[in-house]
Order: C-alpha cells, then sequence, then structure tokens
C-alpha cells in the first residue's frame, strides 16, 4: 500500500496526560515525512493554541476545531463557522445552568466565564491562552464550541437541532467536559476537503485518534488507527488498535504498517 498523507489527533495521541510527547512520536513524524507522506495535525484544539506543536514537530498543515477549519501550508482549504443563531441558542441554555461554553474563533477562546473553577480547570487541562469573555458581537464568528461541568442530563439540551451532538472529552479531568460536534461539519468532512484539495485518495491516507470526536476521521481513512487509551466505542471504526500514547502509539502503529523502524 502507498501512502500520501498521515492525519493526528492531538491530546491522547500525541500528547500524553501531561501534556508531554515521547520521543518516539517525534521520530515517527520525522520518518513519515522523511518517507514522503503529508501530515496534519487534526484536533478539537484551537488553531491559535497549537502553534507550539507545529514548530516543534515542523508541521505546516493543520485541520482544528473539530473539523471547522483547515489549512494547507497558509491556504484556508475549509472555514465552517456555526449559525449565530445556534451560538446565541446555546449561550442562553448555559446560562440557565451551572455549566459554561468555550466558543472558539480562529483568532481568540471565549468563555462565557472566565472566574468560574470548571473553566479554570478546562484551561489548566488544555493549556488555552488566548482567552476572551464571550460577547454576542462575536457570535456570528463562532467555528467551534465545548461545554465544561455539564451533568449526564443536560447534555441532550445543547444538542439544539438534530445537526449537534455532545462527545465527552477523552482526557481526564475534574470538571465534566463534551466537545460540541455538527454532523455535517467533523474531521472526515474537513479531510475530505483537503483530500480533494490535494488530489489525495481516501485509501491513501493513515488516521490515529483515541476519542469519540475522531469517529469520521477513521471511518473515512483508508487506515483509521486507534490509540490504544482510546475509548472503547471508537474501536469498532478503526481497523486496528495501536499501542497508548504513553507506549509509543503511534511509532507502533506505523511500525506496523511498515512505515518506521
Amino acid at each position: 500500500m502507498t501512502y500520501r498523507a498521515l492525519f493526528l489527533d492531538i491530546d491522547g495521541t500525541i500528547l500524553q496526560p501531561d501534556h508531554t510527547y515521547t520521543p518516539s512520536t517525534q521520530e515517527a513524524i520525522r520518518q513519515a515525512k522523511e518517507a514522503g507522506l503529508e501530515v496534519f495535525l487534526c484536533t478539537g484544539r484551537p488553531f491559535v493554541d497549537i502553534q507550539k506543536l507545529t514548530t516543534d514537530f515542523e508541521i505546516t498543515s493543520s485541520i482544528t476545531y473539530n473539523g471547522a477549519y483547515a489549512l494547507y501550508q497558509d491556504d484556508v482549504i475549509f472555514n465552517a463557522p456555526m449559525k449565530k443563531e445556534d451560538v446565541e441558542k446555546m449561550v442562553a441554555i448555559a446560562g440557565q445552568s451551572e455549566s459554561e461554553l468555550v466558543l472558539y474563533t480562529t483568532e481568540n477562546n471565549y468563555f462565557t466565564s472566565l472566574s468560574n473553577p470548571h473553566v479554570e480547570d478546562f484551561n489548566e487541562v488544555f493549556q488555552l491562552y488566548q482567552n476572551k469573555l464571550f460577547t454576542t458581537d462575536v457570535a456570528d464568528k463562532i467555528v467551534s464550541a465545548s461545554a465544561i461541568n455539564v451533568a449526564k442530563d443536560q447534555v441532550k439540551d445543547f444538542e439544539i437541532t438534530d445537526d449537534y451532538h455532545l462527545t465527552k472529552v477523552n482526557v481526564p479531568h475534574a470538571s465534566e467536559s463534551y466537545d460540541v460536534l455538527r454532523a455535517s461539519v467533523n474531521k472526515g468532512v474537513a479531510i475530505k476537503q483537503m483530500l480533494q484539495h490535494l488530489n489525495i485518495s481516501p485509501s491513501e491516507i493513515i488516521a490515529f485518534g483515541d476519542g469519540m470526536n475522531d469517529k469520521e476521521m477513521l471511518q473515512f481513512a483508508g487506515t483509521g488507527i486507534a490509540m490504544g487509551n482510546a475509548d472503547a466505542r471508537l474501536m469498532e471504526y478503526a481497523d486496528f488498535q495501536t499501542t497508548s500514547v504513553t507506549d509509543s502509539g503511534i511509532f507502533n502503529g506505523l511500525k506496523k504498517l511498515g512505515l518506521v523502524n
């Protein structure tokens, strides 16, 4: 099999729970690039907060905000903001409960509160820095969202249309948080747009992930690989499971495919 591109989730795939990555991960990415593969970060994280990783790994292309924003080098390939009325409705729902929202634009992360302890916990875990208090004048610029401190019986409240569903973030921390995902906009949709731009077939790509926000990505990829620490429900969408993020998961997955040594 000839592979031309590699798509990598970040949290739980590249990054370990302590926010570090193993030398084997860096070596795996180096060898993949040396073999001629285009390497992409493909994450729910904001574009503005992945710049250290793009520098460390010398990766110039990315899909961020769970598929809502895709860059190939300096070119925007895909940009899909949420509807303003949907954003405003979710903010109102959060305001009627003890939940908080982080609403992402391509430049900043807008929180419904900056002082709430659950927000502080979320920021400590995910190391977000470009943070501001949400105001309605940016409601039409929101590309993605996360809901923080959401009780299980409140999840459905945020699923305001059939397009939206919440998926629990697969990173342990004190506050229950969920990615607000859209059926019409996800990692798989963004990768499809990217491949059309680059004239690459889905059969020619590899994708690694660990959370249910990676489901569409693994389904779409010719070879979808679940990390050893992945959400158990993700396995049915993967071609195989590698070792965990703390046990050279990316390196071992690519080694199984004969791409690193």
